[in-house]
């Protein structure tokens, strides 16, 4: 309890400059600037079509990749309590963004509000759930520790502890202990996770394995028609290489190895994707700085000879992922701990990805186990520019090996699905 109000107390002194990051921010994505009243607690206007917001069920997805994660799920909570209000929370505008492209009024949305003691007191007071659901490692010590307060239940799904988290954690552990023994059930991505949870302190009986949310991907119509409207501005006869959810300094690899493959395949399209749109610019700028031709989704043109695609639009790229020949997922060539490959992996695409992938371990297992990814093994920018280069061609020359790759990480989604069922039982359980 002291660690709490030390940490309330920090927070609250802290509350002005978290404000002006915030503003800080916004310099370079204007929506951090908007709505932020939110981050104060202030709960907006529902247009949900439900009239009461309150006794629902909040769940939280921080960014893009989470919400994607938790869809399916958000659909079975949907379906099981048509007369509840289910609130989806985020913490950046990407993943508002998806929220609302995703459900639009079917659920009520705001951002997370800072954890600030008075902030998500009144957050609690606007929305009074039943039962809060946080993901992965989204621990709130405040907003946490309110709830428990306040008698509302708490759950963790897709639970995911990795050892550098533990060892951050384990520096804070008279906070971190009592919060997770807050939580009624932690339900675990996989074994590893579950153990390292029980290490950081929490109780046994709450600790669940359930599987891995990311699995119970799908593809759902408004992907398919969104992949129609891509396809009428992609070329027919050009092979295609995507880069996904690109980092500074992995644009600068790909185009270097690109370089090379078009040596051998002079038409090959590369389609690059930031995974931050205050990005988008600076990235078109790198590509013609380096003497390639440019075409951008936002300008909505046909492409034809350009070199490079420039995907600088929102919500888009899983059905990019339907139109491509070879997948290279970014993240994981600049110690960002790689990105989901699962999301291509279901269109049957080949997937490359760099040495680091630390953020996917027990999926990156799975994968390599079954022969459905290829990671390369360097360690420096020259390596990883050649080994990119030639793993890309030999994907290109090689259509049957090309298949298969993609057919075997496919094989390893449909294999490992069902985690949001189980989610759903855990939910009915603690909502009785």
């Amino acid at each position: 309890m002291f660690a709490l109000l030390i940490y309330r107390a920090i927070l609250l002194l802290l509350l002005p400059m978290l404000l002006l990051a915030l503003l800080f921010r916004s310099m370079s994505d204007s929506s951090y600037r908007k709505r932020l009243s939110e981050r104060l607690g202030f709960f907006p206007n529902t247009t949900s079509v439900k009239k009461n917001n309150k006794e629902g069920i909040v769940v939280h997805a921080a960014s893009v990749g989470e919400v994607i994660a938790l869809t399916p799920f958000v659909e079975k909570l949907l379906q099981q309590y048509p007369h509840l209000p289910i609130t989806v929370t985020t913490f950046t505008p990407t993943g508002s963004a998806q929220v609302k492209k995703q459900f639009a009024n079917r659920v009520q949305h705001s951002f997370l509000p800072l954890d600030v003691y008075p902030c998500t007191q009144l957050f609690l007071a606007r929305t009074q759930p039943k039962l809060m659901i946080f993901m992965e490692t989204e621990l709130w010590p405040n907003l946490i520790s309110q709830c428990a307060t306040k008698k509302i239940k708490l759950l963790l799904i897709n639970g995911r502890l990795s050892t550098n988290s533990m060892k951050s954690y384990n520096k804070i552990s008279s906070l971190i202990k009592p919060t997770l023994n807050y939580f009624d059930k932690i339900l675990c991505q996989s074994q590893d996770n579950l153990t390292n949870f029980l290490q950081l302190g929490a109780n046994t009986k709450q600790c669940v394995m359930s599987g891995n949310l990311k699995f119970d991907i799908s593809i759902n119509a408004s992907t398919s028609e969104k992949q129609a409207k891509l396809a009428e501005l992609l070329p027919k006869h050009r092979q295609i290489w995507l880069v996904a959810s690109t980092h500074q300094g992995d644009e600068e690899i790909a185009l270097a190895a690109f370089k090379a493959v078009k040596k051998s395949f002079p038409q090959l399209l590369l389609v690059i994707v930031p995974r931050h749109p205050e990005r988008f610019g600076s990235v078109a700028k790198l590509c013609t700085s380096l003497g390639y031709s440019l075409a951008k989704r936002s300008e909505n043109t046909v492409v034809t000879m350009q070199d490079i695609w420039l995907l600088d639009t929102l919500g888009e790229l899983m059905a990019a992922y339907a139109l491509a020949h070879i997948v290279t997922m970014g993240g994981s060539f600049s110690n960002i701990g790689g990105h989901n490959p699962l999301e291509p992996a279901l269109f049957k695409k080949p997937i490359i990805v760099g040495n680091d992938m630390g953020n996917f371990k027990e999926i990156l297992a799975q994968l390599k186990l079954n022969q459905g990814i290829t990671q390369l093994s360097s360690t420096n920018k020259n390596d990883d520019i050649q080994q990119l280069a030639l793993a890309v061609v030999n994907l290109l020359e090689d259509n049957e090996a090309a298949t298969l790759l993609g057919t075997q990480a496919h094989q390893v989604v449909l294999s490992n699905q069902g985690a949001s069922a189980r989610t759903l039982t855990q939910v009915q359980e603690l909502m009785t």
